[in-house]
């Protein structure tokens, strides 16, 4: 890596983001290409994701282990959809990223989200989210609040070898 492709300060914020997630940095030759294919960008959480993309067999592989197949659980698509709008009009004005989602619906997705989490702890499968690759990081970050064991991953994290099984879909009853 050259120096003006990343500055340090960024690099260790993306090393930083993927070390908060529980995602491992020691195959750092697959972080240092996927950020050297983006190197015109500076926006570190850009960068995390696009290196989460590059490790995606190994972030799985650390939930899942060598199963086949994946349980996830899914938002319902009306709930995605106006997330992955919330999150459009907030990037668009500007707002803080952790104020995508009005707090009533923000009640109700955690009370949703918890409820699903602990029935799969019950059955002993992890707890996985797939949602939309915007949507991710955040909602990440909201979750991690409550549920700090539950996977976030984004449908382009998803390696081609794994199955998907939906063992739930998270909606919020209105």
């Amino acid at each position: 890596m050259t120096p003006n492709t990343v500055s340090i300060n960024i690099l260790r914020k993306i090393l930083q983001n993927l070390l908060r997630e529980n995602v491992s940095i020691r195959d750092f030759r697959s972080i240092a290409e996927a950020i050297t294919g983006f190197g015109q960008h500076q926006d570190a959480d850009l960068l995390s994701s696009v290196c989460r993309q590059a490790l995606s067999r190994q972030i799985v592989q650390g939930i899942i282990g060598n199963e086949s197949e994946l349980p996830v659980m899914t938002l319902e698509p009306n709930l995605e959809q106006l997330l992955l709008n919330s999150v459009q009009q907030a990037q668009k004005s500007g707002a803080n990223e952790n104020a995508f989602i009005e707090p009533t619906m923000a009640e109700r997705l955690q009370k949703s989200l918890m409820e699903t989490a602990s029935q799969l702890e019950i059955q002993g499968k992890p707890m996985i989210l797939l949602v939309a690759a915007p949507l991710r990081l955040m909602l990440a970050k909201f979750i991690h609040l409550f549920i700090p064991d539950m996977s976030v991953l984004a449908f382009t994290e998803v390696p081609d070898n794994k199955q998907l099984t939906i063992e739930a879909s998270i909606g919020v009853e209105n």
